[in-house]
């Protein structure tokens, strides 16, 4: 394919309506949005290709850990941080200009974002991803099998993390590829290391939350929701496509961006809250319950708590050693569950409303409001 097929093929997107498919998020990326998630995949596979070559000739040892590395990229994935980079720049450039230049750049937030989630699957102790073990989880399998010394558990997580460590040195490596003028790209490294940052601070944000739930709160909770999702699924994405079209900082189209991928992200993270507790697995890829299971104080559980009569916040104390079903039901009856999904059509509204009023490309702004209900109402 070439690659700005996804140009002249304007990536139209249609308004998803219930029924359209089993997961919304799935049927608009793949029946609208494929020839771009094509040109990402076949970005990603052509650069690991040569990166995993390059490995290989340090030691015969590395075969392992390359093709760990390679998979946690290339093991699906809804390519959404790519996808919201790319209608950032394309509501900016129009349907004219060619992708190729910056295709780079859009497929390195891919590798950004396995970074982040090897490493959050270690942190969170998580046993599967995408329906699959999760890294760690596979490389301790591989230690067992080559019936290496030491704690398999314990080489598992020290390679799980080095594999994230080299996926965010390749996110650097690909982001240097896209030929955008030298001083257009260091407005886009500034807006990508933002991203990084503010990554960092969501995931530590929500580790201490869970070591310190007592002194957390509703606030709190969406405050890790803006940082660790919004901020680096949605909103830096789109300013980082802006960045590569050139839109300065300050300008009426990256306050939109903004102000939309805050409530579109913010959104995404609450949709994550309830797949997390009522989401089918076999749609979801990772168990259901685990977040109430540990008393991970996501904004679902600190709203339970806050709704709860005093009988009904006795209960979800008592039954937070029991059945996670019990558990689940415990939050439905406080109300909490319907709040959250009150919250997340309201967000959606303030994102619809910031692009109303954005100077952006026609067909991305199709494109963004699709994006925007797809993004929040899925089963995966």
């Amino acid at each position: 394919m070439a690659n700005d097929a996804v140009a002249d093929n304007a990536l139209r997107l249609a308004p998803t309506r219930p029924g359209d498919g089993d997961d919304p998020v799935r049927a608009v990326l793949a029946a609208y949005t494929n020839d771009l998630i094509t040109a990402v995949d076949d970005t990603l596979a052509t650069f690991l290709t040569t990166e995993i070559d390059t490995l290989d000739e340090i030691d015969a040892g590395m075969g392992g850990f390359a093709a760990a590395a390679r998979d946690a990229v290339l093991s699906g994935g809804k390519r959404i941080r790519p996808t919201f980079a790319y209608w950032g720049w394309r509501g900016a450039v129009g349907g004219g200009e060619p992708l190729a230049p910056v295709l780079p750049a859009l497929a390195a937030l891919e590798l950004l974002h396995t970074f982040a989630l090897v490493h959050d699957d270690v942190m969170d102790a998580s046993t599967t991803r995408r329906g699959r073990p999760t890294a760690h989880v596979a490389l301790a399998e591989q230690h067992i099998a080559a019936g290496h010394r030491g704690d398999p558990g314990r080489f598992g997580e020290a390679v799980a993390v080095l594999i994230g460590d080299l996926c965010m040195v390749w996110a650097d490596r690909l982001l240097a590829q896209a030929t955008v003028a030298p001083g257009r790209l260091f407005e886009v490294r500034r807006c990508y290391d933002q991203m990084r940052v503010d990554t960092v601070a969501g995931q530590y944000l929500d580790v201490l939350g869970e070591n310190d739930p007592t002194n957390w709160s509703v606030e709190r909770a969406l405050r890790v929701a803006r940082y660790k999702t919004a901020s680096y699924t949605v909103q830096r994405p789109l300013l980082f496509g802006a960045c590569l079209a050139g839109v300065p900082a300050d300008a009426a189209l990256a306050d939109a961006y903004t102000r939309y991928g805050l409530a579109v992200g913010e959104a995404f993270q609450l949709r994550d809250d309830l797949l997390g507790v009522y989401g089918d697995p076999a749609a979801t890829g990772k168990p259901a319950g685990d977040d109430l299971r540990t008393g991970k104080p996501t904004a679902l559980l600190m709203l339970a708590r806050q709704l709860a009569t005093p009988a009904q916040l006795t209960a979800l104390e008592q039954a937070q050693a029991g059945p996670v079903e019990r558990l689940a039901e415990l939050v439905a009856e406080t109300g909490a569950a319907a709040r959250v999904e009150r919250m997340i059509a309201e967000r959606v509204g303030d994102a619809l409303a910031a692009l109303d009023a954005a100077p952006v490309d026609r067909t991305a702004r199709t494109a963004l409001t699709g994006l925007a209900t797809a993004a929040t109402n899925r089963r995966a």
